[in-house]
């Protein structure tokens, strides 16, 4: 295994203290836990968790899979838990939701991410500062509210961006406010389609009751459980929000296509009867009445005239315009 490899190792009893990667094969302190969090893009990672970390296979290739799902898994060895959180590191992409994996056994938590995660960046920042949780159970409830809360912060900045489209989307051009509908649901469709899934890991934790979950521990993640509920139904909201705006916009096109057309039309009706007009005047045969007359030219320009207004007049005694 590498430095790189290895984002942060702690063994946890009483002050945290960090450990480096040569040291993981030693066992995890009598009296406390082991916390190990691995970069799975590197082949030493790799390597170590599916030939020297003793995990078992099935729970190794879980750890290691490309695409995965929020999902919880209880079995006598251990707990497999898979969460995801919105990343809102500066380079990172807001609409992303990356995933972290941990294998949860007796003394020892493994965590593995591809990408950097505020949630365990904040727990590894308080390790190293000599705090942070000191049980597993706490360890697990710090990262499942972590990552909620930046969820709901993202929640919250679609919220005000459709607030904002419902108070002064009107006065916008429809190419801006479909284009801001699109970003919204780009960022909505991920965060729908994980958190669900993760509320109901949350809840078969919950109703697991693993051993290194106590009932204090228990009552507080049900509480992240139900917040994640709460933004799975405030998503569920905002999508229905999002669909109204977009039948609003719909709406103001189809009338405005409905009244340039009725316009045309009108323009049509009235132009109709003097290009007949016109055209029957402009054949070249013998016969033409006025042709050798030189105010004939001004006495039909006058006649189509007051046929023009003639028409004009009877569209809005029929209420047409």
């Amino acid at each position: 295994m590498t430095a790189a490899a290895l984002v942060c190792a702690f063994d946890i009893a009483g002050t945290p203290t960090g450990i480096a990667w040569q040291d993981l094969h030693s066992p995890p302190p009598a009296e406390g836990w082991r916390w190990v969090h691995l970069n799975r893009t590197e082949p030493s990672a790799v390597k170590w968790v599916r030939k020297e970390s003793g995990l078992p296979k099935h729970v190794a290739e879980a750890l290691l899979a490309e695409e995965t799902r929020p999902r919880c898994a209880v079995s006598p060895e251990g707990t497999l838990l898979i969460l995801r959180g919105v990343n809102l590191f500066p380079e990172a992409d807001p609409d992303a939701l990356v995933s972290i994996r941990l294998w949860i056994e007796p003394g020892r938590v493994i965590s593995l991410r591809k990408v950097k995660l505020l949630a365990i960046d904040d727990i590894r920042r308080s390790y190293e500062a000599g705090a942070g949780p000191a049980s597993i159970g706490e360890f697990v409830i710090e990262l499942a509210r972590g990552l909620t809360e930046r969820m709901g912060a993202a929640i919250q900045d679609i919220e005000e961006e459709i607030d904002d489209l419902e108070e002064s989307g009107i006065d916008l051009p429809s190419q801006d406010i479909r284009k801001r509908l699109i970003d919204i649901r780009r960022q909505t469709i991920p965060l729908r389609r994980y958190l669900s899934p993760q509320r109901d890991a949350l809840g078969q934790l919950v109703a697991a009751k693993p051993d290194w979950l106590d009932t204090w521990q228990q009552s507080r993640l049900r509480e992240v459980a139900d917040q994640v509920i709460r933004y799975v139904e405030d998503l569920d909201a905002l999508r229905e929000r999002a669909s109204i705006l977009h039948e609003e916009l719909s709406n103001r096109l189809s009338e405005t296509l409905n009244r340039n057309m009725y316009i045309l039309s009108l323009v049509a009706a009235v132009f109709l009867p003097l290009g007949f007009a016109t055209g029957l005047l402009g054949i070249n045969v013998g016969g033409m009445p006025g042709a050798e007359d030189a105010a004939a030219f001004y006495i039909v320009c006058g006649i189509l005239i007051i046929i023009g207004l003639a028409e004009i007049a009877l569209f809005r005694w029929l209420k047409w315009i």
